[in-house]
């Protein structure tokens, strides 16, 4: 069984990357989730209950580890405007560790965990049911393949507390989530803003140490800063593919929100497609729709390009924007491997390209619900559900897809996976399901339809990726 190995890399870059802190003391602690399953892959699968809540609502330092949390400094263009007075507000970074699978670095890093200097006139307190979302969305999304942080545990504090977007007083809880890095393009837009070109050069040469380790940290900086921003790019155009094909709306792509290994993280207003539809906005605070499900491509380009401008110092904005290239085939062709995965099939690149077109548009005209299509498609054998048959049988757009997806091969071999996969109720995250999650929770404390939901994503999730 693999042992708990602490990595604090983090402390090698200085005080001039961070603030140490003092967590919130909390009233109560009441353990509401744990991921055992990420404990067992960073070696803290035998941390009892209680030392749940002794290291992660209580913030005792783990082991050889961080020996007191530390508040991230970054800066980031918010919604288009540069904002420098930002910084890890209401989290910090608590522990780093190595991972099982891979030997990689994983964060252990906090929501709702008190104040920092960066809090502003917050409270730097987290709801129970941002808390419940954000379980919800990084489990979603991992079952669909998107890169993303996990959840690692919720423990409810006993606070109650005052938010305008939610029925008031709500009840508070701190999350812990894992990532392999909370280093951020907002992390060096600061120290470039600043004209720290020093600072900028350590952190991308520790960065690439430890997160890129193909590349040698120690080569001339003309020489890593494309080759930086090419991988980084790919990395975060793999992310973006698999939002879309998972019909997700992150909400807020600030560019503080895009981390440097390329994993969705950091969920607010998140939401999942009902149906097709490229306006589509998850934050009800962006008016202009900068975020919308179908602008999201563009939004993380628009991120990279804001971190190619941090060194040009080192390079002209001609070698820059050539380093980032090929981020437009690139994001277009992971989004359609990443549907001919969900969709169960198999398809050489052109294919792919082909058939994702077909199924946009089919989705589009005929307003099938997005996970729905999905369901039905699956493997490609067009099996409908009873609420959507009417759709397939009266949109012919939905038939060509379906004619053109039954000449595909089926990802799975096995035709019994197709099949569980088709005989299971439809899995799903639109707002209605997460609302109707929470309500016994905030009713009378009843979780089991959220565990019973957890099981039932987990079990989806399984079933698609055993291909």
């Amino acid at each position: 069984m693999f042992k708990y190995q602490p990595k604090p890399i983090h402390l090698q870059l200085g005080s001039a990357f961070y603030d140490p802190v003092k967590p919130a003391k909390f009233p109560k602690h009441i353990l509401r989730y744990r991921n055992d399953s990420a404990a067992k892959n960073i070696g803290l699968h035998e941390l009892s209950d209680a030392d749940f809540i002794r290291h992660f609502g209580a913030f005792e330092p783990l082991r050889d580890n961080i020996p007191e949390p530390i508040a991230l400094r970054y800066h980031g263009h918010q919604f288009g405007v540069y904002n420098p007075e930002i910084g890890d507000g209401r989290g910090f970074l608590f522990a780093q560790c190595e991972e099982a699978e891979t030997g990689r670095i994983l964060d252990l890093g906090t929501k709702g965990s008190g104040r920092t200097p960066y809090a502003r006139t917050a409270d730097g307190r987290l709801t129970l049911k941002g808390a419940v979302r954000e379980i919800l969305a990084t489990e979603m999304l991992s079952a669909l393949n998107v890169p993303t942080s996990a959840t690692f545990c919720v423990i409810e504090t006993g606070e109650a507390l005052e938010r305008h977007d939610e029925p008031s007083p709500t009840r508070s809880a701190v999350l812990t989530r894992l990532l392999h890095s909370h280093i951020r393009i907002g992390s060096f837009q600061r120290l470039a803003y600043l004209r720290q070109t020093d600072n900028l050069e350590i952190l991308l040469r520790h960065a690439i140490e430890y997160h890129y380790s193909e590349l040698d940290a120690r080569a001339p900086l003309a020489e890593l800063v494309p080759v930086f921003l090419s991988k980084l790019a790919s990395k975060i155009a793999k992310m973006v593919a698999g939002w879309m094909a998972a019909g997700f709306v992150h909400g807020v792509l600030n560019t503080d929100n895009f981390n440097i290994t390329g994993e969705s993280f950091d969920y607010g207003p998140w939401r999942f497609l009902p149906a097709m539809h490229p306006d589509f906005t998850a934050a009800y605070f962006d008016q202009q729709q900068r975020y919308a499900y179908g602008r999201q491509p563009e939004a993380a380009l628009w991120a990279l390009c804001r971190l190619a401008d941090c060194f040009q110092h080192v390079l002209d904005t001609e070698a820059l924007g050539a380093a980032l290239g090929n981020y437009w085939p690139e994001v277009e062709g992971e989004i359609a491997r990443a549907i001919c995965w969900r969709l169960g099939v198999r398809a050489d690149d052109k294919t792919a390209q082909e058939i994702t077109a077909q199924l946009f548009q089919a989705a589009g005209q005929s307003k099938i619900g997005w996970d729905q299509l999905f369901k039905d498609l699956y493997g490609g054998q067009l099996v409908p559900d009873a609420a959507s048959a009417s759709l397939w049988r009266d949109h012919t757009e939905l038939q060509a897809l379906a004619t053109y997806a039954a000449k595909l091969s089926p990802r799975q071999k096995n035709q019994q996976a197709i099949a569980e996969i088709k005989d299971r109720p439809l899995v799903t995250m639109e707002i209605s399901t997460m609302e109707g999650l929470f309500l016994p929770i905030a009713e009378r404390d009843d979780w089991q339809p959220f565990e019973a939901a957890l099981a039932s994503i987990r079990a989806h999730g399984a079933a698609l990726k055993q291909a």
